[in-house]
């Protein structure tokens, strides 16, 4: 292999193991890694069935701070994105429903009716 194909490959492994996106950042990181040591350290002390609680609790908190990723987060932030887009369209079209309703004020002023109005007036 010539060096150009070593570091194509190398260039795809790299990007097919990188981490997720991180979406934890500074200080809200930095407090779950404290908090994640504190009710590790705390779980441990405890014991017992809410001791291990702690442990889990403190793991995923701790978890979360070294890797800079939190699944609910992103969970949240993809239903926040899907609801503004939502909100957006549901805007659009009532901006719409606004300006058709704007013509059809105007057309009415303007047309003439001449005969049997039916809707006044059906036919038998």
């Amino acid at each position: 292999m010539s060096d150009n194909q070593h570091l194509e490959v190398f260039d795809t492994i790299g990007r097919a193991t990188s981490p997720t996106e991180h979406n934890v950042q500074g200080w809200e990181r930095a407090g779950s890694v404290a908090t994640g040591i504190v009710l590790v350290g705390k779980g441990l002390r405890r014991g017992g069935l809410f001791g291990l609680v702690q442990i889990a609790i403190g793991g995923v908190a701790l978890a979360r701070g070294l890797t800079g990723h939190s699944a609910t987060k992103a969970l949240i932030e993809q239903s926040r994105q899907e609801f503004d887009g939502v909100r957006a369209k549901i805007e659009r079209a009532g901006e719409e429903l606004s300006k058709l309703q704007e013509s059809a004020v105007k057309a009415t002023k303007t047309a003439t009716v001449t005969g049997n109005d039916e809707l006044a007036s059906p036919k038998a």
